[in-house]
């Protein structure tokens, strides 16, 4: 099956560009970690606050705290296409970095997806 490729671009052919089911999964984890909640129109409670990591302290105590809203923001908007297994964040004074690491159910694939953006 192939899906819409993310970000959205024209093909070779001038056709919407298509992707697999693997690289869908990793497009819709990016989406939802660097949408801010509210920035979507027609959906206000989709993604997630991970952008404001970088405005606060970086501790341990935020550290488990963001992984378990990342966690449950992934777990209610993927949930049909993938199983999250780990996340980890970090953050740095001028880039966000996720690894995320979850099971694509269509074909039972584990997956690391490492994201990254600069500040």
């Amino acid at each position: 099956m192939s899906h819409v490729d993310f970000p959205y671009r024209i093909d070779a052919r001038g056709g919407t560009a298509r992707t697999d089911e693997n690289d869908y999964v990793r497009d819709l984890i990016e989406q939802l970690l660097f949408t801010a909640p509210g920035e979507r129109v027609n959906r206000p409670d989709f993604g997630s606050a991970v952008m404001q990591l970088v405005f606060a302290p970086n501790n341990e105590t935020l550290a488990a705290t963001t992984e378990s809203t990342v966690k449950a923001a992934l777990q209610q908007w993927i949930a049909d296409v993938a199983e999250v297994e780990t996340i980890r964040v970090t953050s740095d004074d001028t880039k966000l970095q996720l690894e995320v690491s979850y099971r694509v159910k269509r074909s039972g694939e584990r997956r690391t997806t490492r994201l990254e953006r600069a500040l």
